[in-house]
C-alpha cells in the first residue's frame, strides 16, 4: 500500500551523502598485458584521481593523476608493458612507474603542463602535448634522461599524437583560433626516423568545416579516424585512393573533444573493430569486420558508452543503462560475454522506484525541433494526492556541445524518487544529432538554447505531466548561463540553480582561458566588434528583469568562469530584494570535486527549491541562508 504524500516530500532511497561520497568517477578504460586499467575519481578523497587495475591502486595515496592542459585536462596517464606514465596534479611533473613500483620523476615541471601521453618503447620516448602559458606543442621526452625535444609547433592547439604499430609514423591533430575541435581540425601524419625526428608532415584529412578526432592505427598499420565530413561523426580509414568510410550512417561515433584521451572505438583484432555510436540520444555498441565493412550491433543492456579500448579479443569500456549506473565492463569481442570490473557505486535502487528516461521530441522556435529525456516521478512507497501535479526540474547540460546521458543517474533519481519530475534537455548545439544540429546554436547562444529549454518545459506542462507553476531550471557552466538567461529573459520558470554559470558574456570573452578564448565568436558574435550582442544576452546586465529566486554555487579558483560573475549576479538580485542565495567554495575550480562541497551543493539545492515550491522534504537538511526569503514560505 502506497502512502499518499505531496510531491517533493517522498522519502527517497537516494540520500544526499550517497551522491557526494559513494559515486566514483570512472574513465580511461585501458587494456595492457591482458589487464584492465582505469582512472578512478574519488570524492571522498577530495576528488583525487587514482590509476587502478584489478590488482588494486597502482599509485601511492599521495598521488593525484590529473592534467590541466586546456583547463579541462584528460589524457593524464598511459600504460605500456606494465609501466605507467602520468602527470601529477600536485606539481604538474611527469612520472613513470613500473607496476607495483614507486613513481619517479621523469620531467620536473617548471610551470608547463602535460597531457595525451603516447609511449614509444622502441626509442624509449614518450610523446605528449606540452602546454606552457599560451604555447601548445608536441614534444618527445627521453625516458632515460628526461630531456625534451620539440616535434611539432606553430598551431594554437594539438592533440592525439599516435604512433603506428611499427613505430615509423606519427599522426596527430591540430587546430587554431577561432575554431574549437568540433568546428575544424586537421589530421597530419609524418615519418619518424630512428632518432625520433619527423619528416615533412602530410595532411590526411580535415580542414575548414571538417572536425576530425580520434586518430588510431589498426594492428596492420592503417590509419583510422573519425570525421564529420558528411554531417555525422563517422569512422574512416586512410587508403591510397583517399579516405574510405567505415561506418556510413546517420549516427555519431564520437563525443565532443573537450578532454584528451577520449575513445569511442578500438581494434579487438586485425579484422575486428568495435565502436560505440549514438542515435536519438541513446548509445549502442557495434562490431565492424574491417575486411567486408559489415557492421552488426551487439545485443547488450547498455544505453551509454564511453572510454573504449580493445586488444587481443578483449574489450573494455565504461557503460550504463536506464536501470544501472556507469560501470567499467570487460567483454569478449566474439562471444559478448560480460564481466563487471568496477561499479561507480554500490547503491541500489529497487527497480519499481527507478524512473526510466522517456525520449521526447518537441517543436521549438523558428520551426526547429528539440529533444530531451523526460523522467516522471517514481517511488514504490508513495503516490501524490489526487489532481496534484509534480514540480519540474529542467536540467541544462554544459558545453554547450555536450549531451544528456541516458544511463542511470543517481542525481536525477535523487529528484524523481522524492516526487519531482526531471527534463534533461538536448537543446540546439548538443552533440549526438549531427553537425547541422550542433551548428544550429552558432550565433544563437542565449536564444535558441533558452527557447528549447522553455519550450520543453511548456510541452510537458501543456500535457498535464508537470505543474506549470512550479518549474525550475538548473545548470552548470554553459548550462548555468542558459538557466540564468531563461530566468532573465523568459517568463516560464519559477526558480533556478546556477553552478559556476556565466552571467556576463563580455567578461567571459575577456577573461577566460586560451582554449575557449574565441569560442564565443562563433556562439554569439565576434568580440569586441559586436559587444552590443554580448551585452544584450548577458543576464547580469539585465538583472532588473530577473525577479525569480536563484541560488548560486561557485568555486573560488575557477579559471573558466571567473568567480566574480556569480558573486555580482547574486549581489544584483539581493539588492533588488529577490530571494537568492550564494554558496562559494575555497579550493574548488570549474566543477566540484570535494565530498563535503558536493554534499553541501546537493542539500542546498533541495532546501532552496523546497522553500520556493512550498514542499517539505523528508530529509533533515542543513539550511542555507536565503537572502530576502519570502515571508509566506514556511
Amino acid at each position: 500500500m502506497r502512502s499518499i504524500r505531496p510531491y517533493g516530500s517522498w522519502e527517497s532511497p537516494v540520500k544526499p551523502a550517497d551522491l557526494a561520497g559513494a559515486c566514483l568517477g570512472l574513465q580511461d578504460a585501458k587494456i595492457d598485458a591482458g589487464n584492465v586499467w582505469w582512472l578512478e575519481s574519488r570524492p571522498a578523497e577530495s576528488g583525487r584521481n587514482v590509476i587502478c587495475s584489478s590488482h588494486g591502486d597502482a599509485v601511492p595515496s599521495d598521488v593525484n593523476v590529473r592534467s590541466r592542459v586546456h583547463e579541462y585536462g584528460g589524457g593524464a596517464w598511459a600504460v605500456s608493458n606494465n609501466v605507467l606514465y602520468f602527470s601529477h596534479d600536485r606539481n604538474r611533473s611527469l612520472y613513470h612507474c613500473p607496476a607495483g613500483g614507486h613513481p619517479e620523476i621523469l620531467v620536473a615541471s617548471s610551470g608547463a603542463r602535460y597531457a595525451d601521453l603516447e609511449p614509444d618503447p622502441v626509442r624509449s620516448r614518450l610523446y605528449c602535448i606540452r602546454e606552457n602559458g599560451d604555447e601548445n606543442i608536441v614534444v618527445s621526452v627521453d625516458l632515460v634522461c628526461g630531456t625534451e625535444n620539440t616535434l611539432i609547433g606553430g598551431a594554437d592547439f594539438y592533440s592525439s599524437p599516435r604512433l603506428s604499430p611499427d613505430g615509423r609514423r606519427l599522426a596527430w591533430i591540430e587546430w587554431s583560433h577561432p575554431d574549437m575541435p568540433w568546428d575544424s581540425t586537421t589530421l597530419y601524419c609524418a615519418a619518424l626516423d630512428d632518432a625520433g625526428n619527423l619528416s615533412t608532415p602530410v595532411r590526411v584529412a580535415g580542414g575548414p568545416g571538417e572536425s576530425v578526432v580520434q586518430p588510431k592505427w589498426s594492428p596492420d598499420g592503417i590509419l583510422y579516424f573519425v570525421s564529420d565530413r558528411t554531417g555525422w561523426w563517422n569512422i574512416y580509414r586512410q587508403t591510397p585512393a583517399g579516405a574510405e568510410s567505415v561506418t556510413p550512417m546517420n549516427a555519431e561515433c564520437a563525443h565532443p573533444h573537450w578532454q584528451f584521451g577520449m575513445s569511442s572505438y578500438a581494434f579487438a583484432s586485425g579484422k575486428l573493430l568495435v565502436c560505440a555510436f549514438t542515435q536519438d540520444g541513446f548509445w549502442s555498441l557495434g562490431r565492424v569486420n574491417v575486411e567486408t565493412l559489415e557492421m552488426r550491433r551487439y545485443d547488450l543492456p547498455f544505453t551509454y558508452y564511453h572510454h573504449l579500448d580493445a586488444k587481443n579479443g578483449q574489450v573494455a569500456f565504461i557503460a550504463g543503462s536506464a536501470r544501472e549506473p556507469d560501470a567499467l565492463i570487460s567483454m569478449d569481442a566474439e562471444t559478448a560475454d560480460l564481466k563487471v570490473v568496477k561499479k561507480s557505486t554500490e547503491i541500489r535502487i529497487a527497480a519499481e522506484s527507478i524512473s526510466e528516461p522517456q525520449s521526447i521530441v518537441f517543436p521549438s522556435s523558428g520551426g526547429r525541433t528539440a529533444y530531451g529525456l523526460f523522467y516522471p516521478p517514481r517511488n514504490s512507497g508513495y503516490q501524490a494526492p489526487e489532481n496534484e501535479k509534480p514540480p519540474l526540474v529542467v536540467m541544462v547540460h554544459g558545453g554547450p556541445t555536450s549531451a544528456a546521458k541516458s544511463s542511470l543517474s543517481l542525481r536525477i533519481q535523487f529528484w524523481t524518487t522524492r516526487g519531482i519530475a526531471v527534463l534533461d534537455v538536448n537543446y540546439a548545439g548538443s552533440t549526438g544529432y549531427g553537425r547541422a544540429f550542433r551548428e544550429s546554436l552558432n550565433g544563437q547562444w542565449g536564444v535558441a538554447d533558452v527557447d528549447d529549454c522553455c519550450n520543453g518545459a511548456n510541452y510537458l506542462a501543456n500535457r498535464g505531466l508537470v505543474d506549470g507553476g512550479r518549474m525550475a531550471i538548473t545548470g552548470g557552466s554553459a548550462g548555468g548561463f542558459t538557466a540564468l538567461a531563461a530566468l532573465t529573459f523568459r517568463n516560464v520558470f519559477s526558480a533556478g540553480v546556477s553552478r559556476y554559470g556565466v552571467s556576463d558574456c563580455s567578461a567571459l570573452a575577456r577573461d577566460t582561458h586560451k582554449f575557449e578564448a574565441h569560442y564565443l565568436d562563433r556562439l554569439i558574435a565576434p568580440y569586441p566588434g559586436r559587444k552590443d550582442v554580448y551585452d544584450e544576452r548577458s543576464p547580469l546586465l539585465h538583472a532588473d528583469q530577473l525577479n525569480r529566486p536563484v541560488i548560486f554555487f561557485q568555486g573560488l579558483e575557477d579559471r573558466v568562469v571567473p568567480p566574480e560573475q556569480s558573486r555580482e549576479m547574486f549581489e544584483a538580485l539581493a539588492s533588488r530584494m529577490v530571494p537568492t542565495a550564494y554558496v562559494a567554495y575555497e579550493g574548488e575550480q570549474h566543477g566540484f570535486r570535494k565530498r563535503e562541497n558536493i554534499l553541501r551543493t546537493i542539500e542546498a539545492e533541495l532546501f532552496f527549491l523546497s522553500r520556493i515550491f512550498n514542499f517539505r522534504p523528508a530529509d533533515v537538511l542543513q539550511p542555507v541562508e536565503i537572502r530576502n526569503e519570502l515571508r509566506n514560505i514556511p
